[in-house]
């Protein structure tokens, strides 16, 4: 029966079956949007600022207009690979989160005001005002902090089963590059500059190259193939590679003399001594639908000596788990930007078990996090500076 069920049969039972998503997802983006811009629209323009009318009635068609236009901006730009509304929605998106979380703590701060015997509306412009400058004062910070070429993090990572021959070797992690609807061709060069003056003798790069497809981001991605480094340049995807046509990104990085470690390795050898460098998959490829893209620590391992030490390329700290069941020495990886925008840290770590930073995770496997070297979506970063990271290796000896 359903084999002969008619095409309009199941183009009406589609929208059935669906509705009550859609309907769920509508009523949680009114919500978060009702927040988002509510919030501050009440510590701003509402409260007991008692502005005039026409300044209450000015700036609740501003609120209003913005948090209606949004969800169109963002749709669009995103879901459509319109740079200019992607550009326009990212940053209204940082905006109103820093307007957002301020405007929070200034309720806090207008509550202490009260308790001191500051009354309206003295005390809501005081709060309104505080939000203002600092909110303006972080995204000029933040954004500046975004777009500048960043800086060098140094660390020292000791593995007790790396050979002597091996001490000192100098690893880079260039992480979430996020080639995206601002052109930072620039900055791109810039960052290559900063990792060859590193004399590396490996770079890795552990996913989230870019938002958009090869051709579109093309001339920014161009200067990775000028990095240098004495041993191996290798890449691993990430979880925006599996929107952005994450196989067009392996064989571009390929193109460009980059090891795509597409759960494979490859070994580097110094003084007698070896070490694996393998890479997994990001853990959302396995849901792409494109074929041989998923987490295979097995094959990525495949034919190793289980004697070597194993350097891992890994897009997303969470992956540590298998990591530690596999034995893996060191686990290097991005994905959390360092929270990027305060206070989204603490969001992070309810999905992640790392926000940046060395760690621990059994006593062969440890985890380093790199904050990231771009920023996806707001141009702004906050509290989670972006880092090019030099790590060290050590061995015991």
């Amino acid at each position: 029966m359903l084999a002969v069920m008619s095409v309009g049969e199941a183009v009406e039972t589609e929208p059935r079956r669906r509705g009550p998503r859609f309907a769920r997802f509508g009523l949680v983006l009114v919500a978060v949007l009702s927040l988002l811009f509510g919030v501050p629209w009440a510590t701003l323009v509402w409260s007991g600022n008692d502005w005039p009318l026409p300044v209450f009635v000015a700036g609740t068609l501003l609120f209003a207009g913005v948090a209606a236009g949004f969800p169109y901006l963002m749709f669009r730009g995103h879901g459509g690979h319109r740079d200019r509304e992607s550009r326009i929605a990212d940053t209204l998106l940082g905006v109103v989160w820093v307007l957002f979380t301020w405007s929070l703590i200034g309720q806090l701060a207008g509550v202490l005001l009260l308790a001191a015997g500051v009354g309206d509306p003295i005390r809501s412009r005081l709060v309104s005002a505080g939000v203002v400058v600092i909110s303006a004062g972080l995204l000029i910070w933040g954004y500046t902090e975004a777009m500048r070429v960043s800086r060098v993090r140094r660390v020292d990572v000791t593995i007790p089963r790396l050979g002597p021959g091996l001490d000192g070797l100098k690893v880079v992690l260039i992480t979430d590059t996020h080639y995206g609807p601002i052109d930072r061709s620039r900055w791109s060069r810039g960052v290559t500059e900063v990792v060859n003056s590193l004399d590396a003798d490996i770079v890795a790069h552990t996913g989230d190259i870019a938002d958009g497809l090869v051709e579109q981001r093309r001339e920014m991605a161009a200067p990775l193939a000028d990095i240098r480094a004495r041993f191996a340049r290798v890449y691993v995807t990430g979880n925006h590679e599996y929107h952005s046509g994450a196989q067009g990104w392996v064989e571009h990085m390929e193109h460009l003399g980059w090891e795509t470690l597409h759960n494979r390795h490859v070994v580097v050898t110094r003084g007698g001594d070896s070490l694996v460098v393998a890479g997994v998959d990001d853990r959302t490829a396995g849901g792409s639908g494109l074929p041989g893209h998923r987490t295979d620590h097995e094959a990525a391992l495949a034919g190793t000596d289980p004697d070597l030490p194993v350097l891992l390329l890994a897009h997303q700290p969470q992956q540590i788990k298998d990591a530690v069941a596999h034995g893996i020495d060191l686990q290097l990886s991005g994905h959390t930007h360092g929270g990027q925008m305060w206070p989204f840290h603490y969001l992070v770590l309810t999905d992640q078990p790392s926000l940046q930073g060395l760690s621990r995770h059994s006593e062969r496997t440890q985890l380093y996090t790199s904050r990231g070297t771009g920023f996806w979506g707001p141009p702004f970063r906050i509290f989670a500076p972006s880092e090019i990271t030099l790590l060290t290796l050590r061995s015991a000896g």
